[in-house]
């Protein structure tokens, strides 16, 4: 089975909760994930789109076969702002991303006193990130068309791609998530990879 994420607008506190967009509460030694980009003869580092955090906490009794860690955190960035409307200097488009354009990081625990929010905000100190919502997980078929965690890529198309690999997360248009692509978004991984967390592995493909 694979692990169903619903979203969800609410008013809880969602401090290292699980959350979809908003900010990323992480560790103080844990730099913000940014790609390299040359535009125009300057090259300069660009900030991923934060899209989620999951405390591993909250799916242990979702992931049966523990392919997940069931302990801290793991947050997901990546150059994903064309694809919410946005001015980017990142054009990615249909079909496989280069490495580096989707990045998986990971905290073994979570500590409330010295974890922070990594806030990113304009020249104006405006916040430029989408208002967080609250993530409910259910199990799934494991290639139902949703958000989820784990099962296979809901296309068949990119699952005979990619044989053997699994989901670490599908993205799909959602009516609380205003995504510019009508296909999927999947982060993927060999199963052997994902038990031993070795996510700079993982494949990005967007059908």
């Amino acid at each position: 089975m694979a692990i169903k994420l619903t979203l969800k607008h609410s008013e809880r506190v969602l401090f290292c909760a699980s959350k979809w967009w908003g900010d990323p509460d992480m560790p103080e030694n844990m730099q913000y994930p940014t790609i390299e980009v040359n535009e125009d003869g300057e090259t300069y580092d660009y900030p991923l789109t934060f899209i989620c955090q999951i405390n591993c906490e909250e799916i242990a009794p979702y992931d049966k076969d523990g392919s997940l860690p069931h302990e801290g955190m793991l947050y997901f960035f990546a150059a994903l702002d064309k694809w919410l409307g946005y001015d980017s200097p990142t054009q990615n488009g249909l079909g496989e991303w280069a490495r580096g354009h989707f990045v998986v990081k990971y905290a073994k625990s979570i500590n409330f006193e010295t974890f922070q929010s990594c806030m990113l905000v304009d020249d104006e100190d405006q916040a430029l990130t989408e208002r967080e919502m609250e993530i409910v997980f259910s199990e799934c078929s494991d290639d139902e068309r949703c958000i989820k965690m784990l099962g296979i890529p809901s296309s068949a198309e990119v699952t005979e791609k990619y044989p053997g690999l699994v989901n670490l997360l599908q993205i799909v248009k959602d009516p609380e998530l205003d995504v510019e692509f009508e296909g999927e978004l999947n982060l993927m991984m060999k199963p052997s990879d994902l038990k031993f967390g070795n996510w700079k592995k993982s494949v990005t493909h967007l059908r």
